[in-house]
């Protein structure tokens, strides 16, 4: 059997701005990398092109993709990279290779460029084997049991000009009426009164403090943190996420001994060690707490699988992760490996947000296509812009 060899791969900076902002940035100038990996093989009369792109939050790592990581891939040799019957890209072999030559530590930006090539690869990995990526993770490390729905819930209550309680509530309004259970607002992008006040609003058109999440963004030191926490622990909320700097563990342990409701954080956190650490000194309960590590932010699903495989020593179930995101990608690893669930963008960052066209949301769950591959092709506008990168 012949090699199969990674015959291109293509990368382009795109934009996702939008003027909403959250407690520490605003998203007008926000950029991402959608990358296409053109491989030499052909199904169905089609050459297989794995797409991958980075979440929102980050910007485009367009340099360290084109100056490092993109032409280490290339010059690799083909059979450093395919499996050990030559049938296909081994994606553990293909991360070994973008990390040749790097330091351990300082996660930063490097994790994001690593993590989007990782989606393009096990995308084309999928579709070689004819199998939606869930169903592949799945059968590789489930038993062949893919979750057929998997939770997810609302991110949005962004500022924005001119958005008063009236825009906010009709919004959370909005996202009940598509069909979830579920809604997240941001706070401490303004006073605690105010963020109160809105708080307030948005439980009026809810079901109870269970159907909302709160989001800081990270922006709270600790004696703020603590006193958002005592305001709105009356509440019971789905959720208090991120209050400070996210590896700032010692914050997050201490406001875990005044705030006793669920929390969440981990969004910002780019690597195993990294989470490790969080799990070991951030006071988090794997009873009651999420935790939100991003695939795409984190070089990618090969890394995610470590960070599950710590959890596990540490007492944690897969079903405590709830990815950040709102992205096909991170929805495949949750139906795959039993995830808790992932985020959803209704109204913001598209085309990368959102899931596959005509999966409606019912009762606060979503299904997958069956579509080779991570799913991009059921989802029309996405497929769109990557074919675009491809070409």
């Amino acid at each position: 059997m012949e090699t199969l060899k990674i015959i291109d791969i293509q990368e382009r900076a795109v934009p996702i701005k939008s003027s909403i902002r959250n407690a520490y940035i605003d998203f007008s100038k926000m950029t991402a990398s959608a990358v296409a990996i053109v491989t030499d093989v052909v199904k169905d009369g089609r050459r297989v092109v794995g797409y991958g792109f980075n979440s929102n939050g980050r910007y485009a790592p367009s340099g360290l993709l084109r100056e490092r990581f993109i032409p280490r891939l290339l010059e690799a040799d083909a059979k450093s990279i395919v499996t050990e019957d030559g049938s296909n890209f081994d994606p553990f072999k293909v991360w070994d290779v973008l990390m040749t030559g790097e330091k351990p530590g300082g996660h930063g930006e490097r994790s994001v460029a690593v993590g989007v090539l990782d989606m393009a690869i096990w995308d084309a990995v999928a579709k070689i084997e004819g199998k939606p990526l869930y169903q592949l993770l799945a059968d590789r490390y489930r038993d062949g049991q893919a979750d057929d729905k998997v939770f997810i819930y609302a991110a949005g209550g962004y500022y924005q000009p001119g958005k008063d309680l009236s825009a906010l509530q009709d919004e959370m309004k909005g996202y009940l009426d598509l069909g979830y259970n579920v809604v997240k607002m941001k706070i401490g992008g303004d006073s605690l009164e105010e963020d109160v006040r809105r708080i307030e609003a948005v439980l009026k058109v809810v079901p109870s403090g269970r159907s909302l999440a709160v989001d800081a963004n990270g922006r709270f030191d600790l004696e703020t943190a603590i006193a958002y926490g005592k305001a709105m622990e009356q509440y019971d909320l789905f959720w208090y996420e991120e209050a400070g700097d996210p590896l700032d563990f010692e914050l997050q342990a201490e406001l875990g001994r005044h705030y006793h409701k669920p929390m969440a954080t981990g969004e910002d956190i780019f690597s195993m060690q990294d989470a490790r650490n969080l799990i070991r000194y951030g006071g988090m309960n794997p009873e009651r707490d999420y935790l939100q590590f991003d695939c795409a932010l984190s070089y990618g699903l090969v890394e995610y699988m470590r960070t599950l495989n710590m959890l596990r020593e540490y007492g944690w179930s897969s079903r405590r992760c709830i990815p950040h995101g709102g992205h096909q990608m991170s929805l495949n690893i949750a139906a795959g490996l039993g995830l808790g669930g992932n985020e959803s963008y209704p109204g913001v960052f598209q085309p990368f947000g959102g899931f596959a066209d005509n999966h409606a949301v019912v009762d606060g769950y979503v299904t997958l296509p069956d579509t080779p591959g991570i799913g991009f092709e059921a989802k029309s506008n996405l497929i769109t812009l990557l074919r675009s990168v491809a070409e």
